[in-house]
């Protein structure tokens, strides 16, 4: 009763103290948009010269890269199960409750929790490297081992860090938590760079170990990371009170809030892991069931996957990341209007994040699957017939991975209504594997995304009409604005066929790398711009975003 009384009385502030906690928020907000940015610019940019110094492995490499990491993602999601979030929740209310001492203790006791989980996640990768190898890389797997052992060292530190990171986000030091997150990027890719050029260009010639050094950067940058947290640690004075913390005024049990985390979280990581699951099984199937039907090498089978999936995610994974960012910001406010029991601001906010995902995500899609030749080339190589029809079907598809990731996480926080998430996920899981080996024997490379778009259609499906039922938003309403991004998108489409043909004629059929950053520069951004003026012109700016619509109107002279 007495610390409902202290939170309850911090609702009180006085005009400058709120004034302070806005502040920190902006602050924060813009440290961790900031170095969010960055890294994802880091994560895109580093494969062209990393592609080109592989040489005519490029392809074998960066399927190889793309199935150790698929299980190092997954593996990573399983070793903090919620954890940081929590750790930040819990800071903030003992801080919040004047016991800093119950925060110490609680992130120390969690440290010990996190190590001895990432020893037993990473023993676990490191001594299956052999039988993981062989699911998702088939019979002829040896190289895909060193990869796999190479990521289980940074499953074995990350969990702990990730408490860490939670102990800065719920004291709102959000500074240390990004510069963290940024340095580990860019020590990452310093690393991946280096060693590439030192093995393909100056050593052995060897890719599979120029893969090998690429995947332990993960490692280093997370040793890098990890620097930053114990610098910013030792400059605020918290490292010493973490090792001796004073007294406390509350009792905790690190190993309840484990498992009471642990059985919220579970539905939201395995629902959210569906990509990552649908990508590992992609990589399993096909380099398991196309030696039934075909004669393709194991190193031809690395080439054809890098066309489907791995050359392809590097850019998707940016779509999709901003679908993962809107739905991160509406859930909170979805939650809010459901508990409060607001309906009517509940089905219009539901209904506004429907649109405000198509107004992003549809121009994005489009605009990319127009420009697949040059974006292509740009990354990797001119591409082939088959390279860019696979690319323009994995690029469209994201808008229907992205809409998964604005749908699925509400029914998981409105309610009770986890275990029909769960039933939805598993599903739309049993329909990829029931169609997954017929759709690859048929239809090869194409396969593994027929079976993927089929089964998210109807998870999708499911989960629409289920939020539908559960906050009755308006699907006149919706599609009326979704209506509006269409037209606005074709508009856009016209205008970037008609300059990417213009430019075709001054440089040529097959432009080169330098040729194709002007085409796709020039040609997507006068798409972009026309698409931003029919949405000034139309008052979309102004529905989607208020005020700062408005504000980006005048800035534009519209």
């Amino acid at each position: 009763m007495e610390d409902s009384e202290k939170i309850m009385n911090t609702g009180q502030q006085s005009p400058k103290t709120a004034a302070k906690s806005k502040d920190q928020m902006l602050s924060g907000a813009a440290w961790r948009t900031g170095a969010d940015m960055i890294g994802k610019i880091l994560g895109v940019v580093y494969i062209i010269p990393w592609y080109a110094w592989m040489g005519r492995f490029g392809n074998e490499a960066n399927s190889l890269f793309s199935m150790g990491y698929n299980i190092y993602a997954l593996f990573l999601l399983i070793s903090t199960v919620g954890i940081p979030a929590a750790i930040a929740r819990e800071v903030a209310r003992y801080n919040t409750l004047d016991d800093p001492n119950m925060a110490y203790r609680l992130v120390r006791q969690m440290l010990g929790v996190m190590l001895v989980l990432g020893i037993v996640a990473s023993g676990l990768m490191f001594f299956l490297a052999g039988p993981l190898s062989a699911l998702v890389g088939g019979k002829d797997s040896a190289d895909l081992i060193p990869v796999m052992k190479s990521l289980a060292l940074a499953v074995l530190i990350f969990p702990s860090m990730s408490v860490i990171r939670g102990y800065f986000q719920g004291l709102n030091q959000v500074k240390a938590y990004a510069m963290s997150q940024l340095l580990e990027q860019i020590v990452r890719v310093i690393w991946m760079l280096a060693a590439t050029f030192a093995i393909m260009k100056l050593g052995s010639h060897n890719w599979q170990n120029a893969v090998t050094q690429s995947t332990l950067a993960a490692f280093i940058g997370m040793l890098g990371s990890y620097a930053v947290l114990f610098y910013y640690l030792q400059k605020s004075g918290n490292l010493n009170k973490l090792i001796n913390p004073g007294p406390v005024k509350s009792k905790i049990n690190a190993l309840e809030i484990f498992r009471s985390t642990l059985h919220t979280a579970i539905p939201f990581i395995v629902i959210g892991s569906a990509i990552q699951i649908f990508k590992i099984i992609d990589n399993s199937t096909f380099m398991n069931m196309m030696p039934w039907v075909t004669n393709y090498s194991h190193n031809e089978l690395l080439v054809l996957m890098s066309y489907f999936s791995a050359n392809t995610d590097k850019l998707t994974m940016v779509l999709l990341g901003v679908a993962l960012t809107l739905g991160s910001v509406s859930d909170p406010l979805i939650t809010e209007h459901y508990v409060q029991g607001n309906r009517r601001e509940l089905a219009t906010l539901v209904g506004y994040n429907f649109q405000l995902y198509v107004g992003f995500m549809l121009p994005a899609v489009i605009g990319m699957s127009l420009l697949t030749k040059p974006i292509y080339t740009i990354f990797y190589q001119i591409p082939s017939g088959l390279q860019s029809s696979l690319f323009v079907f994995a690029i469209l598809q994201t808008f229907l991975l992205g809409l998964y990731m604005i749908v699925y996480p509400p029914l998981t926080v409105i309610g009770s209504h986890k275990r029909l998430a769960m039933r939805i996920f598993t599903l739309t899981l049993v329909i990829k594997l029931v169609l997954q080996v017929p759709m690859i024997l048929i239809f090869h490379t194409y396969g593994p995304l027929l079976a993927t778009t089929v089964s998210f259609l109807v998870g999708v499906f499911l989960f629409i009409r289920k939020l539908h039922e559960l906050t009755h938003f308006s699907i006149k309403n919706t599609v009326r604005g979704i209506q509006g991004a269409t037209l606005l998108t074709g508009f856009m489409a016209i205008v970037v066929i008609i300059v990417e043909i213009i430019l075709g004629f001054i440089f040529g059929k097959s432009p080169g790398r330098i040729a194709s950053v002007f085409i796709a520069a020039i040609a997507g951004g006068a798409g972009f711009y026309t698409y931003l003026w029919f949405a000034a012109k139309l008052g979309l700016l102004e529905k989607w975003f208020g005020p700062r619509g408005l504000s980006l109107r005048r800035k534009l002279h519209i």
